[in-house]
């Protein structure tokens, strides 16, 4: 089976300073891989790149098509969609509004009916269905991370990448989040998640990749990862190591799962 999105050899540089460094990434269709590191690793900027926000160098392939010289828009009707980790929905707008306008920009000749029964399809899967005629300004933080789950799957996207969507949620918010980003997966959609609460990288993803500093120095199943030296050293600590071993690789106690 062919990678469904693969980056070889890519970089982004801000003047001086190496956002991504010469990172090699193959995703398989269907897999749900965690992206973890330091801030300031390049896990978002990887995010941009992908997604056309930024035009590194090196090679990217989407879906068997090579997408680094297009643009975001292009992408996003290819079938690759992203959340953002400070959530901005126009806030006047319902919640039925803000998911019907991506579902009109991603599809070309889908009217205005069609866009507004994709994006009750979306509300209902992410629990607002609702809330639909509900301003976005009057939704919980939670409500507006699962509005902005809407928004993308109102898209209809083959890749979804995730950047960090449980940020400032508690954990029975958290758990409902963890469940939907199954439900998703399970729907055939290829996820990309950056996270850094471990016990939701541990519970959802099958392989994870590690960025320090731009560079990825990691790449493996959560086990292995958990007992990488140089994981242990940029990102996990000792401390997380330790309980993670203990129990089986899904301990708790780092600065990671903070």
């Amino acid at each position: 089976m062919s990678p469904i999105l693969q980056l070889s050899g890519v970089s982004q540089r801000f003047g001086g300073l190496t956002a991504l460094d010469n990172v090699d990434l193959a995703v398989e269709p269907g897999e749900v891989v965690g992206l973890i590191g330091p801030n300031g690793a390049g896990k978002t900027t990887l995010v941009n790149v992908v997604t056309g926000v930024y035009r590194g160098t090196g090679a990217i392939t989407f879906d068997g098509q090579r997408i680094e010289t297009l643009k975001p828009f292009q992408i996003s009707r290819l079938g690759v969609a992203r959340t953002y980790q400070v959530v901005q929905p126009f806030p006047e707008m319902t919640a039925l509004q803000n998911v019907t306008a991506p579902a009109v920009f991603a599809h070309q000749g889908v009217t205005l009916a069609e866009a507004r029964e994709k994006a009750a399809e979306a509300l209902d899967f992410v629990g607002l269905g609702a809330s639909a005629d509900m301003r976005a300004s009057a939704l919980t933080l939670a409500g507006r991370k699962r509005l902005e789950l809407a928004k993308s799957l109102a898209m209809e996207p083959k890749v979804l990448l995730l950047d960090e969507v449980n940020a400032g949620l508690n954990p029975a918010e958290i758990d409902v989040a963890v469940d939907l980003i199954r439900r998703i997966a399970a729907r055939g959609v290829t996820i990309i998640i950056i996270e850094h609460l471990m016990k939701v990288v541990m519970n959802l993803c099958t392989r994870i990749v590690v960025l320090h500093h731009g560079a990825k120095i990691a790449e493996g199943t959560p086990g292995e990862i958990t007992s990488d030296p140089r994981v242990i050293e940029a990102y996990l600590g000792n401390r997380y190591a330790r309980h993670a071993a203990q129990r089986g690789g899904a301990g708790r106690g780092g600065a990671a799962d903070v």
